[in-house]
């Protein structure tokens, strides 16, 4: 894989958003814009965009507000990494949404896919109910319906929890994961309540728009161990978007002993064949 392209954009607030544009092998058949979760950067998913790069679609990916080399910038170092600054979680998801509108600006014959993962996924679903019409597909890994009930807020490692825990169990089973995120310099381990604070994290709460008006096809992805939502958490979020939203294309895909991080997980090659599979059906390559 080629190296990326590095670029930046201000945002409303003069915070200036740090992301990657990958290139599409051959001929390109779309864009995906890559959204990441809270305490991690766009750097941990160089496997899944090579393999989106490789079939195809050029790939955006950012590091968000608070997060990554947006953070340390943002900042002045990595004390504050994950705290999302003025303007809160709003300005994070309009931060998401500027980039979207430099995807179209450059690419704008080509269908894109939103790809979010835990909040990345949260502000994906932000994102399709304010700009329904910007988006030719949505994939949400490891998301839950957002609501206090079915979103959780608790110690994430609990279920693991033990004289021996690591404390990062619930992110995937293979203890390199856990090792490799201990020791990037740009991620942090603090709990998105703390980082946010409890009326930023409220924010966070929402459902589906009703009658989006606009058909879009969603893949959920979830591991069957995953604290965060879990399964039943994430079929609650495919009702909602059938029946609230009026989509007709929602899969929802489990997989046996996987947690929270299931492009990392022991099953990754699968997870990421299914992903390929499910956008060779919706976007065709091009011959």
């Amino acid at each position: 894989m080629a190296a990326p392209r590095t670029a930046e954009f201000v945002d409303a607030h003069g915070i200036a958003i740090v992301y990657d544009v990958y290139e599409a092998v051959g001929t390109a058949r779309g864009v995906v814009q890559l959204l990441h979760g809270v305490g991690e950067h766009a750097g941990r998913y160089v496997r899944t965009i090579e393999a989106l790069t490789g079939a195809g679609f050029h790939v955006y990916a950012d590091d968000h507000r608070g997060h990554g080399r947006t953070g340390i910038r943002q900042h002045g170092g990595p004390a504050k990494l994950g705290r999302l600054g003025p303007g809160g979680l709003r300005a994070a998801v309009a931060a998401c949404w500027q980039l979207t509108e430099i995807i179209r600006s450059e690419r704008p014959d080509l269908p894109l896919v939103l790809l979010g993962h835990s909040w990345g996924s949260f502000l994906s679903q932000m994102l399709l109910n304010q700009h329904p019409e910007a988006y030719d597909a949505v994939v949400l890994s490891g998301s839950a319906l957002r609501t206090p009930r079915d979103l959780n807020a608790a110690p994430l490692n609990a279920r693991w929890k033990g004289p021996d825990a690591d404390g990062l169990e619930w992110l995937s089973r293979d203890e390199a994961v856990w090792a490799a995120f201990h020791d990037d310099p740009l991620t942090t381990e603090v709990p998105l309540l703390t980082l946010f604070g409890p009326i930023e994290a409220a924010r966070l709460y929402g459902l589906p728009k009703r009658n989006l008006g606009h058909r879009i096809p969603v893949l959920l992805m979830v591991g069957r161990d995953d604290p965060v939502g879990g399964p039943r958490s994430v079929h609650k979020l495919a009702d909602a978007y059938r029946t609230r939203s009026g989509l007709d294309d929602v899969t929802t895909l489990v997989y046996p002993d996987a947690r929270h991080e299931i492009f990392n997980e022991l099953q990754q090659d699968e997870v990421r064949a299914d992903l390929l599979a499910w956008l060779d059906a919706r976007i065709p390559a091009k011959s």
